[in-house]
């Protein structure tokens, strides 16, 4: 097969999609076709993580398919499973090359592709909302988790090349930006003179054009009350707050290196729900963590069901090799999935009467999918998932919708004038 088209395949966090729709832009720009079915493109890039088991066996279930299915194809692996096992994958029948997270930063020249193209090159835009990576790396300690060793320490884009890059989606179209990092408070620490993530927001915000910001996941370690104001109250930016909460048991936070506590999140929770009612707020959850009692999950299930959260993301621990909590004693499997599944539960209980409490609200969004028959998928700026079933606008383009049906499975709604 010849190498004139391109298809990405990402797995876990933002700022992997933010790497890809970088990388599509410029792929394009030296005359590739962007293919979006993996078993065609000619080459297949696929970003990894290994946050959990799941995502490494996942990622290697993937490759193993698109190389049967797309024999010809030229695949390369990337992303934190590459750093972290460049060996095993680079023996996987199949793939052409393994590149580094440091690698990665330079694809096209990498891989020793071709020079830009014409600036008339056509290009198509990898997704209807534009991701912008404005920090990569982690400098926390935090006992379950292997991203530092596989992503570095924290690293910022300068402030003028971030407030230049905002600019340039803007100037492409993008009616929705996702700021993205993968810890994204810290940004600005590193720099010198320093920043920070406020600061980048307030001049991100003096842009005259109406364009939403949307940011990835939030520290609650890392959010001082001058930044918990902005957020709540600044008409461009989103209001879709997604916190790295991982827990609701002191005991358990403590045991995480979390420093925090379930009473300091409970705070900043009610405040971003105070200043900002419609607000939608999500929380990445740890269960099954070592020595995880009965009466620590007990702890955790009150504060998720008594908090203002709209969802919750429920991850079952995973030891990670060279953690500080990878040799514990892990808690049982079947009493894992058993707390698993009771949050799981609750989080979708309380994602409905959140989505129900919005019946008959006019709420901004962006069109994300066209679908048959002239309807389409609109994401509100709150985080909800609204079908329609007619639409005039293309995909990217910011709508009013009025939700008008909500069950347990779909929100839908029509769009407004």
């Amino acid at each position: 097969m010849e190498m004139d088209s391109f298809s990405i395949r990402n797995f876990g966090c933002r700022v992997n999609q933010a790497e890809a729709f970088d990388w599509a832009a410029d792929l394009q720009g030296r005359g590739l076709r962007l293919e979006p079915e993996c078993e065609r493109g000619g080459l297949v890039i696929v970003n990894t993580c290994t946050l959990t088991q799941r995502a490494d066996r996942d990622a290697r279930k993937f490759i193993r398919r698109v190389a049967r299915l797309n024999p010809g194809a030229r695949i390369v692996v990337t992303g934190c499973l590459a750093e972290r096992d460049p060996e095993g994958l680079g023996n996987i029948d199949g793939v052409w090359r393994v590149l580094s997270n440091r690698e990665k930063g330079s694809l096209a020249e990498s891989l020793c592709l071709p020079a830009a193209a014409p600036a008339d090159t056509e290009t198509r835009a990898y997704r209807c909302r534009a991701l912008l990576k404005v920090q990569d790396g982690c400098d926390m300690s935090c006992a379950f988790c292997i991203i530092p060793s596989v992503r570095g320490e924290s690293r910022s884009v300068c402030l003028t090349d971030a407030l230049e890059r905002f600019d340039r989606l803007v100037r492409l179209g993008y009616q929705e930006i996702v700021l993205t990092g993968i810890h994204l408070c810290s940004y600005g620490r590193d720099l010198k003179p320093k920043s920070s993530l406020l600061e980048l927001l307030e001049r991100l915000e003096i842009h005259p054009a109406e364009v939403k910001i949307r940011l990835s996941s939030l520290d609650p370690r890392l959010l001082p009350r001058p930044l918990l104001r902005r957020l709540a109250s600044s008409p461009k930016i989103c209001p879709h707050f997604h916190l790295s909460l991982q827990h609701g048991s002191d005991g358990i936070l403590k045991a995480m290196g979390r420093a925090s506590t379930a009473s300091e999140y409970g705070e900043i929770l009610a405040f971003l729900k105070g200043v900002s009612p419609e607000a939608a707020l999500g929380a990445d959850i740890i269960v099954g963590f070592p020595s995880e009692t009965d009466r620590d999950f007990a702890d955790m299930e009150d504060f998720l069901s008594r908090s203002p959260l709209t969802y919750f993301h429920v991850f079952s621990y995973s030891p990670r090799p060279g953690t500080p909590a990878s040799g514990d004693r892990p808690v049982d499997p079947r009493t894992t999935k058993e707390r698993a599944a009771c949050l799981r539960r609750i989080s979708k209980q309380k994602n409905l009467l959140s989505r129900e409490s919005m019946f008959g609200r006019r709420l901004e969004g962006v069109v994300i999918r066209r679908g048959p028959g002239g309807g389409a998928r609109v994401l509100t700026a709150n985080y909800i998932d609204v079908c329609v079933p007619a639409c005039p606008a293309s995909e990217g383009e910011a709508v009013a919708v009025r939700i008008d049906r909500v069950t347990a499975k779909e929100t839908r709604g029509e769009i407004c004038p």
